[in-house]
Order: structure tokens, then C-alpha cells, then sequence
């Protein structure tokens, strides 16, 4: 090492020896001898780095960036002797103080670095903050030695997946997880097994970027107690895993801790999505806490008015300025960290539209944040996915700019699912596109362009789908105005618990009818955390704030709802089992090989005869499985018919006659009580009669002809 020359300084500060750094990458990088540091500021005119010891309020040094430390709009120098596992680090920047031109620069204020991949603070999930500390994050030096052996990314075709969507904390902080360590990365490794027996092969956890849950200002109303930022859609740092979502983050091992969590999914053959939230940051508005990219430079990294004010299309106070080319490369360059340092398999972009927008929040026709996200060769084979609206306005569900890369979560058709399930009038030649794979929407894209749900963490459960017709916020301290009124739930009879016989029935009918729809429909399914067991918000379907019951999975429902899991069980490995549910392609509704029948065919109550009427409330339709054998990689499947009965009354359906001694088999009837409601895939049971399929009200029949 002492061969080589830049380990040798050139100036002394103190008891600290320093050299010109290199600008790239930013942040703290270990080098031979010390620690490069290196932060960006267009508009700065003077940079410390401040120095702590772990834990201590006082710096232990601030040392000036000196002239020769500058090169462009970054300051950057190395620091010689410093021991990385036992110092935090920030920055003051000073600059001009004009809010109407864009500037808050103080030099007062000690700031985040926007590139620290590991940041003190927050270590123990809700410890009270200490009000008198100038200083509530600080980055940490991160050594990236894990022994990741030869794992990678799965890399497991999109129509394959079925996502789990996971809140890490809530999955088992319940005192029922049974788990040693509850509400960490290192429960969830616990919970794999469990995982596996449901059969969902990628996990998609709300985000675990480092936040402040501590922020709320608003309190319960019922309890007095003040409100938290639960779901974390608040970011502080976006390099850094959140330290008190770890079971060893007291001691700064998190970023282990995940890294070994991602080892374990991949080696049980299950994805890890990260949620992610690059429109908008955890200072807020004006009137918001500056904790670092306002102070280094405010103008850069947001959207600002003529006047200085933030744009405001997040909802949250602010809108970062995505596509400014150093905003830009930020976001890249968190994504490829996340990727090639915790083998992330894909990400879930948070109000995806806005990453979209200019500088002055108007929609770009080619936004370059969006294509160079597409096209980067270290994101190359990762997922990418869009919540494809804003708070804005800007809704862009099935015309997302998609650059051939990127799905969408298809609100869509989750609405036209709710709808149907509840029997609303004129949804019936909605819901055949939704089925398709929502080719009105994706033409060019395929199947896989969507991301089908019917519940996910924002708005009900599917236990509260069916159980309220209004929501019930008052818990969160906001008069019941937050939350989205327009759910299409309805409560059948009586609003929330019941304990009238027939109303339960219907609720665990429609329950296991969304679930079965769900799952023979073409794209990407995603289910929420809990929903297999009927988990309830209490009818609040805004719980952001909400670190209790409503949130944690209650793991006693799993044994009360025991017929549930197996339903939803059941239908996943039914849809594993036949590639003819999981094209890559659309389907094209003609005959391509000669088999005497359409790739798919749409029936009605008689064989060939659909309903499209605004008034139908029934539908049918068959896949012919011989046409999987034209997909890559696949086989001839089964033929699978699925009748869909939304109507209050009871149908006979004429089924389609099969040939070369082909015969129907009952694999799923949401009418019929437990067991008999569903049998384990290669276990059907034949039908009596061949040719009549009579279905319950609000029901759904699947078949199998082999």
C-alpha cells in the first residue's frame, strides 16, 4: 500500500492529515488509508465535513473542504487515520439564503448526506427523539463485505411471480409472529416456510429506505397518543436500510442483516421488490425540517415555483426535481447500489408520474429519468414497476412511458374487480378486458405490463372490502377526511363485524371469488399481507399512521381462517400449475393450431353466446391449454373454463364439449361450504354431467378439462 502515492497527504487540520479527494462516487467511500468523502453543491460557496464520534452530541472535529478539495460543484477530500466503524459524519454548507431565488442555505445547520449508505439515529424503532440534538441523522461509513457467495438476482420471468406485498414491521410485530426478534428483517427469515406453504414467490416491501416515524403531528383521538409515520413513504436517506427495522441496527448491522434476509429468499427461490419513493423527501414544505438536500442545495433537487415555493404534486410538501440530470443520476445511482450491493430483484416506484414531470412539473413525452431507467445496463434484468399516478392529477394507468421495461400497478383493474365483485351494472365487457391481461391498455406491451391486485396496502383490506361501505378514519386524527371515499366495498347487510350467519357466508364467498379471479386472470397477481386470513384495519383503509393492531398481522386469525389460506393456497398452486394462466403474450381469440377451439372463448349462460350487455352480471370464458404449447419454454396445458356468476341468483351455464375423450373436472366452487369449495390441483373431481354447470348466486366455478 505505501507504494502507491494517494495514500499519502498533503495538508494537516488539526490532528487530521487530508488530501484532495475524488469526486466520484459521492458520499463516504473507504480508500487505502482513510475515507473519501465527497458531496455535491451547485450553488454552495463553502462545505465542512463534521465529525462524531458514534452517539456523541458534540463534534469531535469540523474540518473546512479547502479550495484544492473542490472540483466542479464537488467538494471532495480524503481523511487519513479515521476509524469508519466508530465516527458519524455530516456536512454544513454554506451558500446564499434567498428563498424567493430558490436558496436556504445556513451554515448553521448540520446536514445528511444524500449518499450515506448507512445513517444513526433512528436505531430503535419510535425511541423518543432528544429535541435539544441539532442533529437527529447522521451518516455512517459503511464497509460493504458481506459474503454473498454465489447469489444473484432470480431473475424469474414476469408472468410467473405472484407478489406478496409486505410491510416488514407489520408482518410480525404482532405478539402472535411468534417471532424471536418481531417487526425486523430478521422475523421475516423466520417466516420464509411460511411464505413457501402459501406458494408466493416475491415479496414487496413497503419501504425500508431509512425515515423519520417519528414526524406525525397528529394524534389519536381515542387513545390521545401521538401518531407515528408507520408506513415510511417519507424518505431520509435513500441509499440506507432502516436501522430499526433490524434486530442488530442498535449495533449498525443492518445492512447485514437485509443482505442476509435477500440470501435466504433467493436461495427458497422467492424475489425481493423494494417499494421506493423518489418523488418527494422527508423535509416537507417551507415550514419543514431541513435535514439535507434543502440545505446543500434547495434549487437542485426540487421542484420550485417562480417565486421559490415547492411544487407540491407528491402531496407531501415538496416534489423532487427528478429529471435535473444531478437528481437523475441520484436516483440511478441508489437503484444500481440496491441492486449490485443488496441483489434487489426489482422496485415499485412510488406516484410514478411524477418522476415524469419537467422542472415545472409539466409531463415530458420522453422523460429521461424514465428511459434511462429502462435502458441502464446494471438494471438490465430488474423488475421495474409504476404506480402510475400523482397527486397531481396526472393518472397514466395503461399509458405509463414504458420504454418496453416498465409494468404498472392497473388501478384499473382493481376497480373494475371491485365493481364486478359487487355486482354493479355494466362492468361485465370490462372485466373480460381485465381477464385478457387488459390488452385495451397494454397492446404492445403483454400481459406482464400489468400488475393485477384487488387490495393493497393503501385503502381496505379484503376483509374490509366486503365488510364496510364506508371508511372509518377517526382513529388516524384527521375527522374521517383522509382515505379515498370511493372503494366500491359494500357491507352486505351490516356495517363492520357480524355475527349473523348469512352475511358471513356471503362475505367469505366474495372473499374467496375475488381471490379466484384474481388468480385466473392474465399478468402479475399481487396479494396483500394478511388478506389469506381475513386481517381487518377495523375499516380504515388510511392506516398510515397506525403502529398497532390494524397494521400487525394478527397470526391467531391464520388458525380461524384456516379454510381461507387453503382457498387462497390452493389457488396459487392452481395457477403455478398451468402456464396456460401466465402468458407472455396476449391472447388472440382465434384457433392457431388446429385444435377446434380459440386460445381463449367467451360463453354466457349458453355455450358461445356471451352477455356484454350493461345489465349482465354473468360470464364465462374457456382457455384452450394446447395453445401453451406455442408460448417459450411451455407445454400443452389443460383446457380451464371459468364461470362467473356476480348476479343474486343461481345460473346454469352450458359448458363447451370437449373432445378426444377429454371430460370437465371441479377444481374450485366459492359456493359450496369448506373443503368441498376447493381441491388441491391434480386432485379435481369430475363433474356428473357433462354439458350443464349449474352456479350459485355471486359465485365462481373453475374447471378443468383433461
Amino acid at each position: 500500500m505505501l507504494n502507491r502515492i494517494d495514500v499519502y497527504p498533503t495538508r494537516r487540520y488539526g490532528e487530521f492529515w487530508l488530501r484532495p479527494g475524488r469526486p466520484y462516487p459521492f458520499g463516504a467511500t473507504i480508500v487505502p488509508g482513510g475515507v473519501n468523502f465527497a458531496v455535491f453543491s451547485r450553488h454552495g460557496t463553502q462545505c465542512w465535513l463534521v465529525l462524531w464520534r458514534k452517539g456523541e452530541r458534540t463534534p469531535l472535529a469540523e474540518i473546512p473542504f479547502f479550495d484544492a478539495f473542490r472540483i466542479g460543484h464537488v467538494w471532495a477530500m480524503v481523511v487519513f487515520g479515521l476509524e469508519h466503524e466508530e465516527i458519524e459524519y455530516g456536512y454544513r454548507m454554506d451558500g446564499p439564503h434567498r428563498p424567493h431565488a430558490g436558496h436556504r442555505f445556513d451554515a448553521r445547520v448540520n446536514l445528511l448526506d444524500p449518499y450515506a449508505r448507512a445513517i444513526g439515529g433512528r436505531d430503535v424503532w419510535a425511541a423518543p427523539a432528544d429535541p435539544t440534538n441539532p442533529q437527529r441523522f447522521r451518516g455512517r461509513v459503511l464497509l460493504d463485505d458481506f459474503d454473498w457467495q454465489d447469489d444473484r438476482q432470480l431473475e424469474i420471468p414476469a408472468e410467473d411471480l405472484i407478489i406478496y406485498e409486505m410491510h416488514v414491521r407489520g408482518f410480525t410485530r404482532h405478539p402472535l409472529s411468534g417471532s424471536r426478534f418481531p417487526g425486523t428483517f430478521a422475523a421475516i427469515r423466520d417466516k420464509i416456510p411460511y411464505l413457501l406453504e402459501l406458494g408466493v414467490n416475491a415479496v414487496e416491501l413497503m419501504p425500508i429506505q431509512e425515515f423519520d416515524e417519528l414526524e406525525s403531528n397528529f394524534f389519536n383521538p381515542y387513545t390521545g397518543q401521538r401518531l407515528v409515520n408507520y408506513w415510511g413513504y417519507s424518505t431520509v436517506g435513500f441509499f440506507a436500510p432502516k436501522p430499526a427495522y433490524a434486530a442488530t441496527g442498535h449495533l449498525g448491522m443492518e445492512a447485514d442483516e437485509l443482505k442476509a434476509l435477500v440470501k435466504l429468499l433467493h436461495r427458497n427461490g422467492i424475489e425481493i421488490i423494494l417499494d421506493v419513493v423518489f418523488n418527494h423527501t422527508a423535509e416537507g414544505n417551507a415550514e419543514g425540517t431541513t435535514i439535507s438536500f434543502r440545505g446543500l442545495d434547495n434549487r437542485t433537487y426540487y421542484m420550485l415555483t417562480p417565486d421559490g415555493s415547492y411544487y407540491n404534486f407528491s402531496g407531501c410538501g415538496n416534489t423532487l426535481n427528478c429529471n435535473n440530470p444531478v437528481v437523475r443520476n441520484l436516483v440511478l445511482d441508489a437503484l444500481r447500489y440496491w441492486v449490485s450491493e443488496y441483489h434487489i430483484d426489482g422496485f415499485r416506484f412510488d406516484l410514478a408520474s411524477i418522476l415524469g414531470r419537467d422542472a415545472e412539473g409539466h409531463p415530458l413525452s420522453n422523460p429521461p429519468l424514465l428511459e434511462s431507467l429502462a435502458h441502464d445496463p446494471v438494471l438490465g434484468k430488474t423488475k421495474l414497476i409504476a404506480e402510475a399516478w400523482d397527486a397531481g392529477g396526472l393518472y397514466q394507468v395503461g399509458s405509463f412511458p414504458a420504454y418496453g421495461r416498465w409494468a404498472e400497478w392497473n388501478g384499473r383493474y382493481r376497480d373494475a374487480l371491485r365493481r364486478f365483485l359487487k355486482g354493479d351494472l355494466d362492468q361485465v365487457a370490462e372485466m373480460g378486458q381485465m381477464i385478457k391481461g387488459s390488452p385495451h391498455m397494454y397492446l404492445e406491451r403483454g400481459p406482464t405490463a400489468s400488475i393485477n391486485f384487488v387490495t393493497c396496502h393503501d385503502g381496505f383490506t379484503l376483509n374490509d372490502l366486503v365488510s364496510y361501505a364506508e371508511k372509518h378514519n377517526l382513529a388516524n386524527g384527521e375527522n374521517n377526511q383522509d382515505g379515498a371515499n370511493d372503494n366500491h366495498s359494500w357491507n352486505w347487510g351490516h356495517e363492520g363485524p357480524t355475527d349473523d350467519p348469512a352475511i358471513m357466508a356471503l362475505r367469505r364467498r366474495l372473499m374467496r371469488n375475488a381471490i379466484a379471479i384474481l388468480m385466473v386472470s392474465q399478468g402479475v397477481p399481487m396479494i396483500l399481507m394478511g388478506d389469506e386470513m381475513a386481517h381487518t384495519k377495523q375499516g380504515n383503509n388510511n392506516t398510515y399512521a397506525q403502529d398497532n393492531e390494524l397494521n400487525w398481522i394478527d397470526w391467531g386469525r391464520l388458525a380461524e381462517n384456516a379454510d381461507l389460506f387453503r382457498f387462497f393456497r390452493y389457488c396459487i398452486a392452481f395457477r403455478k400449475a398451468h402456464p396456460a394462466l401466465r402468458r407472455r403474450y396476449h391472447l388472440h381469440e382465434r384457433d392457431l393450431i388446429d385444435s377446434g377451439f380459440s386460445d381463449i372463448s367467451w360463453h354466457g349462460l349458453r355455450e358461445g353466446e356471451p352477455d356484454w350487455s350493461p345489465h349482465s352480471r354473468t360470464l364465462a370464458f374457456m382457455l384452450c391449454g394446447m395453445h401453451a404449447a406455442l408460448l417459450p419454454g411451455r407445454t400443452a396445458d389443460d383446457y380451464i373454463y371459468v364461470a362467473l356468476n356476480m348476479h343474486w341468483e343461481p345460473h346454469t351455464f352450458e359448458l363447451p364439449r370437449l373432445r378426444d375423450g377429454r371430460r370437465w373436472y371441479r377444481f374450485a366452487d366459492t359456493f359450496r361450504p369448506s373443503p368441498d369449495d376447493i381441491y388441491e390441483p391434480g386432485h379435481e373431481r369430475p363433474l356428473r354431467t357433462q354439458r350443464n354447470l349449474p352456479v350459485g348466486p355471486r359465485s365462481v366455478v373453475i374447471l378443468v378439462g383433461r
